[in-house]
C-alpha cells in the first residue's frame, strides 16, 4: 500500500475533514501509541498503520475498503 492509497482509504472511511484530524491526533494503541501519522514518518509500513488505526476506531473488516469493493486493501499481519 502506498501513502497516497493509505489517505485515499482514511478518506473514504473516516471523511476527508476527520480523518487528517485523526491522523494528527489519534493515539494508537497497538504502535506504542503514535498517531497515524507519526507512524508513518517514523517508517511503519501504511498497512500496518491502516489496520491499527481500523482496529482502534472498531471498523470492520469488510468495510477498511471505504465502500469500494475493487480496491485492494492488504489484509493485516
Amino acid at each position: 500500500m502506498r501513502l497516497s492509497e493509505f489517505w485515499d482509504l482514511a478518506d473514504a472511511v473516516f471523511g476527508s475533514a476527520y480523518s487528517r484530524t485523526l491522523g494528527r491526533e489519534l493515539a494508537l494503541t497497538r504502535l506504542d501509541s503514535l498517531t497515524p501519522a507519526a507512524a508513518l514518518e517514523a517508517g511503519r509500513a501504511p498497512r500496518d498503520v491502516w489496520h491499527a488505526w481500523c482496529e482502534e476506531m472498531d471498523v470492520p473488516l469488510a468495510q477498511r475498503d471505504g465502500g469500494d469493493r475493487r480496491r485492494l486493501v492488504p489484509p493485516p499481519r
